[in-house]
């Protein structure tokens, strides 16, 4: 039976990137004669303009039961003043699919000592919260936002952090506030309490704001990352500048069901509105999102290795993309063609 993976576009480049990870996803699903499906839908502001939300019931139904899902990215100025915010159907379709562990690989192409996996929290959090709104009282304007967390919350994904770093170097930092929140504090005695049971795993605890410094000063001291959903959603962006650009990496966000594991796959960047349209956006992101959909959702590390080593191999050889060198590149469909031409597809 053929396994059908839910295309998602979205908005701005997001379309550019995901038809180059397509292009990706076609080549090696003919030269291996994979059993793949691929069927598209809306999300976003498209979605929006479209259809009035930012995402359909029916289009998270059959995300949920696809349970693979490859995205783009959402978003635009078009919408910044829009009542239904493109954003809004990201944020459901990560909390209807259930994808609560956020893997975000941070590795360089350009200095082997940095290779950093960040395990993101992903459907709880301040994100999630409630109550949150704003009003006014006596002429002036308060707001509020919640951040809340389970125990349960907490514990799933610190577990998909140990068994990652299990596989590693056995090396794990948990970030968090623990000296001024009190949902830190109960991460840190989660933590904690879940590393009796990894005793081969060495774990450190870092406070946030420390922890973005000494990333940039001494990233190839960490090996995996475990935090919550908003330190992590800054903590990654900010680990762009050890590769060079945010179109450089990918993300798996995943759920562990017994035998099956539910992933929505997406480059970490945004929509990136001021380039949308040209052939200049870095694929990369989008394609190595591919390659972690393969070793995740259908359990082929070999064609995981395969794609990361063509990438690889594509920017040893001097190519590169408009984000790493503005005055010598090649456009994104040409870029993702020398990918191709480096892949050794047996």
């Amino acid at each position: 039976m053929a396994k059908k993976i839910l295309v998602l576009e979205g908005d701005g480049v997001g379309k550019e990137v995901i038809k180059s990870a397509i292009k990706i996803l076609e080549f090696i699903r003919e030269k291996l004669k994979l059993k793949i499906e691929l069927e598209y839908d809306y999300i976003g502001g498209e979605c929006i303009d479209r259809f009035g939300v930012a995402i359909k019931e029916e289009t998270i139904k059959k995300a949920k039961k696809y349970g693979i899902v490859l995205l783009g990215a959402v978003g635009g100025y078009k919408w910044e003043k829009s009542k239904v915010k493109p954003e809004e159907g990201l944020l459901k379709l990560r909390k209807e699919m259930g994808v609560y562990a956020n893997i975000r690989p941070i590795h360089s192409f350009f200095n082997r000592n940095i290779d950093i996996v960040f395990v993101r929290e992903l459907t709880g959090g301040i994100y999630f919260g409630k109550p949150r709104k704003r009003w006014i009282k006596n002429n002036r304007t308060f707001v509020i936002d919640t951040l809340k967390y389970s125990d349960k919350e907490i514990e799933r994904v610190v577990r998909v952090a140990f068994e990652i770093a299990r596989n590693r170097k056995k090396f794990l930092v948990s970030v968090d506030k623990a000296n001024v929140l009190e949902s830190s504090r109960l991460w840190r005695e989660i933590v904690n309490k879940i590393s009796e049971e990894y005793k081969d795993v060495k774990v450190e605890h870092h406070l946030v704001d420390s922890f973005a410094m000494n990333l940039i000063l001494k990233p190839e001291y960490f090996d995996v990352v475990v935090t919550e959903n908003l330190f992590g959603d800054i903590l990654t962006d900010e680990a762009a500048v050890l590769v060079g650009s945010l179109g450089l990496l990918p993300s798996a966000s995943l759920a562990f069901k017994k035998e099956k594991v539910i992933g929505l796959y997406e480059p970490i960047h945004g929509s990136a509105p001021d380039i949308a349209g040209k052939n200049i956006a870095n694929p990369i992101g989008a394609i190595l999102s591919v390659a972690l959909m393969f070793k995740y959702s259908l359990k082929r590390d070999d064609i995981y290795e395969l794609i990361y080593q063509a990438v690889q191999k594509t920017l040893e050889k001097g190519y590169k993309t408009f984000d790493l060198d503005k005055n010598n590149y090649l456009q994104t469909d040409k870029f993702t063609d020398k990918i191709i031409e480096n892949m050794n597809v047996n």
